[in-house]
């Protein structure tokens, strides 16, 4: 090495390693992707002012996630960059605006001290460092009061974007998002005065078709959502118009709760509470003053006789009067240590977790009782999906099974002091391939939306006959992106939940080898959450069918033990 080879790799040493951050809130600002272009371009040319920073190729995004109703420990993003902060793979995060990193009042505050903690300070294009040192407290109560500012704006806003869709929807207008089953969107010709151009609802007249036989099977033949679901699986007719290919209970009961099929559009229907979405009473709903005969797939005495009927239905399956005040023997603790691995062997469905009720009386005292046995039962069989075979097992018939087949593992794995090296080996060429994979899905996904924008950006050249393809024909091609586009974002997403979840380390075998010596004895004592840790750190995925439990584990012994036995 010369000396000016060496004087730039000591220049190099000392440089920052900075990564962007970079968020959109919205949907719209995903799709349109004009917002994101932006806020890359001005932190690129802000870092490049920074003659001691060196850019880093990682960068953290977030599409169509609120800083705002989502908590930090909600915002994958936010916990990635927390990780790689501990691992100590970067010295700063840059971010377009303060917003960005959230508006939550404490917790991004305190989000922003623990990188700080961590050696990371957050730099904004407009306000510099806001990373304030441990010992600065009135630093820390300036950075309170910022985010506290932020939140409050966030809260007007929201307040006043609700009572303007209100109002819309209250004049009968369409507020946007995804069009309901039944429905597509074509341009209105309108223009909004931020320059986009504004969609109506249209029938989809076979769609309509299929929502009117939902509509019937339910008042005629008071139908629940899953038998409907199964009948819709199972009719030539209707089976190809199955939304996502296959009919499922929570469609259906999502179409028949909607009054849009009676021309009324809805606002308010569902809220957002800690990240998750719940559906509101009718009485909360605010509902367009008069039906668009238009939008009007049924009638109006259709949709409300169904309603009563659904009431009527609910009342008559809630717990019966003389079990009011039975005495409940619970069994589950509404967390079972396989839920996250457990899949359906015949179809491949997670399974999800459940209970099954017994009632009967005490002789002699007359007292009512009821026990409650947890089980596991297959989302798609449940949903109306067509199934042949079983759908639920019993927890206590199948997680001793699991248990005892991982206590032989781990004991077969503690025999062998070389294993470890191996599997860490193992691990890291794993996670290679896993983030390139990654990698390979995000560019794709950009490719896509890159094509969205593009073609959106000549919506009005084909408005006025300027462009080469019809309006229709370019929305066309457009809902087209967007459906690759989606089922994209579920790819990437599934490969990141992958590359988080991947494989256990050397490091997490030797804590099990020196805390666990009685491994077995331990798992039959330990909670229920941390039997679940365990099952997540060795185990891949359970097949099960009433005839076998098929079980994946992330290290193979065959793979292993053969090799370091004859080495």
């Amino acid at each position: 090495m010369n000396g000016n080879e060496k004087l730039l790799s000591d220049r190099d040493a000392c440089r920052k390693r900075v990564r962007m951050l970079l968020r959109v809130s919205s949907e719209q600002q995903l799709e349109s992707d004009g917002d994101l272009t932006l806020q890359r371009q001005i932190v690129l040319e802000y870092v490049k002012t920074h003659p001691d920073w060196i850019l880093d190729e990682k960068e953290y995004f977030e599409g169509g996630v609120s800083g705002y109703k989502n908590s930090v420990a909600d915002r994958e993003i936010l916990q990635e960059a927390h990780r790689d902060a501990v691992n100590g793979e970067y010295d700063i995060l840059v971010v377009y605006k303060d917003d960005r990193i959230g508006r939550r009042m404490w917790e991004i505050g305190g989000y922003i001290m623990s990188l700080k903690s961590l050696g990371v300070d957050i730099y904004t294009v407009k306000d510099g460092c806001i990373s304030p040192e441990n010992s600065d407290i009135m630093g820390q109560m300036m950075l309170a009061l910022r985010y506290g500012n932020a939140q409050k704006s966030s809260a007007d806003t929201g307040m006043r974007v609700k009572d303007t869709a209100k109002k819309l929807v209250q004049s009968g207008r369409y507020i946007g998002g995804s069009p309901p089953y039944g429905y597509r969107l074509e341009h209105s010709g309108e223009i909004s005065k931020h320059g986009r151009a504004l969609k109506r609802l249209v029938i989809q007249p076979e769609q309509a078709e299929a929502v009117r036989h939902i509509y019937d099977l339910s008042l005629r033949k008071e139908y629940g959502s899953a038998k409907i679901a199964n009948i819709l699986n199972t009719e030539e007719r209707y089976q190809n118009l199955a939304p996502n290919d296959v009919w499922k209970s929570g469609t259906i009961t999502s179409i028949l709760t909607n009054p849009i099929y009676a021309g009324y559009t809805a606002y308010n229907r569902r809220e957002s509470l800690n990240g998750r979405r719940r559906s509101l009473n009718s009485e909360e709903w605010v509902l367009s003053q008069r039906a668009n005969p238009n939008l009007a797939v049924i009638d109006e005495d259709t949709w409300q006789r169904v309603q009563r009927k659904r009431e009527m239905r609910s009342s008559k399956y809630t717990k019966p009067l003389k079990n009011q005040d039975v005495t409940v023997i619970s069994r589950n603790d509404g967390m079972l240590s396989l839920v996250d691995v457990l899949h359906c062997g015949y179809c491949g469905c997670k399974m999800v977790n459940g209970s099954k009720y017994n009632y009967w009386t005490i002789k002699g005292t007359g007292e009512r009782r009821t026990s409650r046995t947890a089980i596991y039962k297959c989302q798609n069989a449940w949903q109306g999906v067509p199934h042949d075979k079983a759908k639920q097992y019993r927890a206590d018939k199948i997680e001793p099974i699991v248990h005892e087949a991982l206590a032989d593992y781990i004991g077969k794995l503690q025999e062998n002091e070389n294993v470890f090296a191996r599997i860490a080996e193992h691990n890291s060429m794993e996670k290679q391939r896993m983030k390139k994979e990654l990698e390979l899905a995000r560019k794709e996904l950009d490719k896509i939306r890159n094509d969205i924008s593009v073609m959106e950006d000549h919506i009005p050249d084909a408005m006025t006959g300027t462009y080469p393809l019809t309006l229709e024909d370019l929305v066309r091609n457009i809902d087209a992106k967007k459906e690759r586009e989606k089922k994209q974002m579920a790819v990437a997403q599934e490969k990141e939940t992958m590359l988080h979840h991947a494989a256990v380390t050397a490091k997490d075998w030797e804590i099990l080898r020196e805390n666990i010596p009685t491994w077995r004895e331990m798992f039959l004592n330990a909670d229920t959450s941390t039997k679940r840790v365990l099952v997540n750190k060795l185990i891949a995925r359970i097949d099960i069918t009433r005839e076998r439990v098929m079980i994946r584990f992330k290290i193979s012994l065959e793979e292993f033990l053969s090799k370091s036995r004859t080495s």
